[in-house]
Formats: C-alpha cells, sequence, structure tokens
C-alpha cells in the first residue's frame, strides 16, 4: 500500500463524496409523467403502472435484478419480481427473495431504541458521557452529544472516521469491493472522540459512525444484540420470519439476491458480482440486515394503519415525528421524510456491497411501497416514483372521465 500514501491528501477531500455503503444521498429524481398517474386513477391497474416504471428504470439503470412490494390504500400486500439473483443459480427474483437492505437497518434499531426509551431503560436526553464506560476519554464536544442526536443524525458526527486505514480500505474497496468498515464495527468505534469538535451549526449529516456508536450503546446497556432485540419487539409481533440482521440463519439465505456492481464500486465493471458485507459487532444494528419484500410489506403496514400492539405502535410514531424540518430529507428517527408536488413521503435507503434498497410510505392515502435491488445504483428514486404516482392518482380519481383531467389551472383574466 505505500504506493497509495502519495494520494491521502486528495482522497482526504474526496473521500466524502465518494464513500458508498451504508448510507442515503440517493437520487430521487422522480419523472413526471401525467399519463400515468391518470391511467392509474382511472383505471385501477396497477400491474401497469409497476410494470411500466419498473422496466423502464432497469433498463436505463442496468439493474441486475430487482423485487417490488406495494400495499395501496392499506389494501392487500402485492409483489413483483424482475429479472434473477445472479447469472449462476439463476433463481428468479419474487416477493420472497432475500436482499441486503444496508442502512434500512436503522430504521428497526431506531424503533428498538424508542421502545427501551418508552420503558425507561433509556431516555433521549441522555449523554454520551453517561452512556459510555468512564474510562472512555470524550471532548466536551463529545460529552455532550444525546441519545436523540445519534438517532436523528444530528450529533454533528462525521459519516465515519477519516483515517489512513479507512483510506487504505477504500482505495481497495475501488477494485475489489470488499467491505471498507472494519473499523466501524470494532470497538475502535469510540476512539477519537477525546478530539470531537462539533460544527457550529447542528443540521442532519448522515453518520454511520453515530449508528454504530448506538450498536455499542445498546449491547452496553441491554446485554443483548439488535437481533435479540428486534426480534422480541418488532420481528416476533409483525411475523416477519425471513428478516434477520444475521442472514445466514435464515433458511431462504442459499438462494438470495447476489449482489452486483453498478455505479459502485466504480473500477469493478457494471454487473460483475460483488462480495457481501457481514458485520458482527457495532454496524450489525448500522447495516447488517437482510429480509424480503413480503417481509417489509408487514413492516410497512404497521407504519400505515396504526393497528399493531401499544408499545410497538407508540415506538413507531415515536420514530415518524419529524425532529429537523425542511422540504427535503426531514429528519426523523432513521426514517426521513420528503415534502413534493403537495405529498409527504417518509422513507429510507440503503446501499451496502452489490445492492440498493428503498422503502417508504404515505400515511394520509395509506400507501407502501418496497423497492429491493441486486445492483448497486444511486439512482433509487423508483420506490418515490410509485409512491407519488398512487398519491396523485388517488387525488385524482373523482376527476376521471372529464375532459379537464390534467388540463392546465386558468390564470386570472382568461376565459373559462
Amino acid at each position: 500500500m505505500k504506493r497509495m500514501t502519495g494520494r491521502f491528501t486528495g482522497l482526504s477531500i474526496m473521500l466524502p463524496l465518494l464513500l458508498t455503503s451504508c448510507g442515503t444521498l440517493s437520487e430521487m429524481q422522480v419523472e413526471e409523467n401525467p399519463h400515468e398517474v391518470k391511467q392509474l386513477a382511472c383505471s385501477q391497474n396497477l400491474d401497469d403502472m409497476v410494470d411500466t416504471v419498473a422496466q423502464r428504470y432497469l433498463h436505463r439503470e442496468k439493474s441486475s435484478g430487482m423485487a417490488v412490494g406495494i400495499i395501496r390504500n392499506n389494501g392487500a400486500a402485492r409483489t413483483w419480481g424482475y429479472g434473477y439473483t445472479n447469472a449462476v443459480n439463476g433463481y428468479k427474483i419474487d416477493g420472497e427473495t432475500l436482499f441486503a437492505l444496508g442502512s434500512v437497518s436503522k430504521g428497526v434499531t431506531g424503533e428498538v431504541v424508542a421502545g427501551l426509551v418508552d420503558k425507561g431503560q433509556l431516555k433521549w436526553d441522555d449523554k454520551l458521557a453517561d452512556l459510555l464506560p468512564k474510562n472512555i476519554p470524550l471532548s466536551e464536544d463529545a460529552k455532550n452529544i444525546t441519545l436523540l442526536q445519534l438517532a436523528t443524525h444530528t450529533s454533528g458526527l462525521p459519516r465515519q472516521k477519516m483515517t489512513k486505514d479507512m483510506l487504505e480500505s477504500f482505495l481497495r474497496y475501488l477494485y475489489t469491493g470488499d467491505n471498507f468498515y472494519h473499523e466501524l464495527d470494532s470497538d475502535a468505534v469510540v476512539d477519537n472522540l477525546s478530539s470531537f469538535k462539533k460544527p457550529l451549526l447542528l443540521v442532519p449529516q448522515y453518520s454511520n459512525l453515530g449508528y454504530a456508536l448506538l450498536g455499542y450503546i445498546l449491547k452496553l446497556k441491554t446485554g443483548e444484540d439488535i437481533q435479540q432485540l428486534s426480534y422480541a419487539f418488532i420481528f416476533n409481533a409483525l411475523k416477519m420470519g425471513n428478516t434477520s440482521f444475521y442472514a445466514s440463519q435464515l433458511k431462504a439465505y442459499p438462494y438470495r439476491a447476489i449482489g452486483h456492481a453498478g455505479d459502485q464500486p466504480k473500477l469493478i465493471r457494471r454487473g460483475e458480482v460483488v462480495p457481501d458485507w457481514h458485520f458482527s459487532n457495532n454496524m450489525v444494528a448500522a447495516a447488517s440486515l437482510y429480509s424480503n419484500a413480503d417481509d417489509l410489506l408487514k413492516y410497512l403496514r404497521a407504519h400505515i394503519d396504526d393497528s399493531q400492539p401499544g408499545d410497538l405502535s407508540d415506538a413507531i410514531q415515536v420514530t415518524e415525528k419529524v425532529y429537523f424540518q425542511r422540504k427535503i430529507e426531514a429528519a426523523n428517527i432513521a426514517w426521513v421524510t420528503d415534502y413534493k408536488d403537495g405529498q409527504i413521503i417518509t422513507y429510507q435507503v440503503g446501499y451496502i456491497g452489490g445492492y440498493s434498497s428503498y422503502i417508504g410510505f404515505d400515511k394520509k392515502h395509506k400507501n407502501a411501497v418496497v423497492v429491493l435491488q441486486n445492483t448497486f445504483n444511486w439512482s433509487n428514486y423508483i420506490g418515490h416514483d410509485l409512491l407519488l404516482k398512487m398519491a396523485m392518482a388517488d387525488d385524482y380519481k373523482a376527476t376521471c372521465g372529464k375532459e379537464t383531467f390534467f388540463s392546465s389551472p386558468v390564470k386570472e383574466g382568461e376565459a373559462r
């Protein structure tokens, strides 16, 4: 690795733009297509709309395969599959196919933390000075980081620590696709907190480091890992039998979707198989979850119909609350909320290894969407696209059959 040392200065500047896994910053440019909205509103033919949007996306983004799941107006859950798990095994993708979810893991972790707060085991205003062992050196700014700030990405902590080891691991990733978050997975996650200085303005700043610290804190304070905690609080209650932070324990694991290079890693040809990422310690809570579209629709239904057991329903409502308001990516606990075209969409995205994932819901219309891909693509707008089209179609149902369905608004002074 000696030849790389001269490149560290430039890479340290570029790294925030290049780091590509376990995070947000996806491209959510939604295509405006009034014809598709009108067709859905008047025909109620969800198959045509999903197929049109999915096939267009697959062709444009050169995605290896995809599972789409939808709940429309709190009705029956439906799934669509496109492509295959990989070229070797050739299992067709469907609603039961397992995918790595990356940072969608954080939503489950956030709801587990909310449940523990509700039970009095933790408090949102608990500070790192009280949550971490006394022998860990902390700066004054680090001491005052709260549990809520970690959960809402408003602590000021960076995405990850900028160290020589991280830079070397990232360079290796560009050529191999190998995991470069080993340092955050170890208990070295608490190192360097002694030198942390918060930014002048605390705004949402995505932080895998912050959620790795949450994983550390959960084990420290409960004696259990995130799989035990989430199974007891969420997975069992929602009958999510094909969801786990330790995917190799699932029966469907041998038939999982295999990850492929897409937009990343940059130096591997698009469509090539890339390695799975594995975590065993603090990053499990941040990025280790596997699930399928069928199970994730059960999870999303719990967010749109408020009919779950009291403790879980209470935790869900706490995580959906907006803690930092803005039009795009308003900060919830792990979730984010966008306000677009008069609609409110709450969602999460995840990127890890060779996978991209999206889960989102529209509480007003009780619609939910899951999109799971076995290709790493930043352009993850299809979930947003489907939710917005369904919301607009719901709003426009009453205009079906009228010529004015998508006519331009009449301006003041014009003849009607």
